[in-house]
């Protein structure tokens, strides 16, 4: 399933380093989730940054990712953590079983992704209005720019994937990046396939810090006992496996 105008022509094999009048131009890609949302609804808010050097190819494993949907038989859907755990949206009618299957599939994409992450977490009983939510996050987003600099600036050009949900993501985005890089972040749409499989994979990360935090809290519930089971087998078997992209 592609996603409107989007091309999958190029699977992946986008131009992670050109040359400009001679000059070898690195770029570097970041792709923004959030969960939950600003208001006093959910009491938690998630924002997630998925970061991928464009020299890194990822063809082979979004091959192997369709390869097993292909021979499991199951639908290659966008992936949205919440309605997939849930079984609401494009998930209705779907067993269990085989909403299970498509999130250990996905799961296990994301472990062979050469892909690096940061998440961060808000509670909303502390986070106060959306001004002072916006303060701390374009105060954590720089301190993640400042803090990883070495890194960052190896890249000529950031590009930021962000579906703009959230005003105050945006905001909070543009100011870091521009106050700590001091480099053009460009945001444009997802026009590969890669590119839109590389956004889903920010909502996934979101939904694993997420569960980690209500395992953590005792707030699992039942939705989470069956897809992941206690909290030692989520441990084991899906955050240990994220946790080693983090930065």
């Amino acid at each position: 399933m592609v996603p409107e105008g989007a091309t999958s022509k190029r699977r992946g094999q986008s131009p992670g380093i050109f040359r400009k009048k001679g000059v070898l131009v690195r770029e570097l890609s970041i792709f923004v989730d959030e969960s939950g949302d600003k208001s006093r609804h959910a009491r938690y808010f998630i924002v997630t940054l998925v970061l991928h050097d464009q020299r890194d190819f990822i063809n082979d494993c979004l091959q192997a990712y369709e390869t097993v949907l292909r021979d499991a038989s199951l639908p290659d859907i966008a992936f949205h953590s919440e309605p997939l755990l849930n079984g609401h949206k494009e998930y209705e009618g779907m067993s269990l079983a085989e909403r299970k299957k498509l999130l250990a599939a996905f799961g296990s994409f994301v472990r062979h992704l050469p892909v690096r992450y940061a998440s961060y977490v808000y509670d909303r009983r502390d986070r106060g209005n959306t001004v002072d939510l916006s303060a701390k996050l374009r105060r954590d987003l720089s301190g993640l720019f400042f803090g990883e600099l070495d890194f960052f600036q190896q890249f000529d050009k950031v590009k930021i994937y962000y579906d703009n949900g959230q005003g105050v993501v945006r905001r909070a985005l543009d100011d870091s990046v521009n106050f700590a890089l001091s480099k053009q972040a460009v945001v444009q749409r997802r026009t590969t396939m890669a590119e839109y499989r590389l956004a889903q994979v920010a909502d996934y990360l979101c939904a694993m810090e997420l569960a980690a935090l209500r395992y953590r809290t005792g707030d699992a519930g039942a939705t989470y006992e069956k897809f992941f089971g206690g909290i030692g087998s989520f441990k084991k078997n899906w955050l240990k496996q994220v946790r080693r992209k983090r930065l």
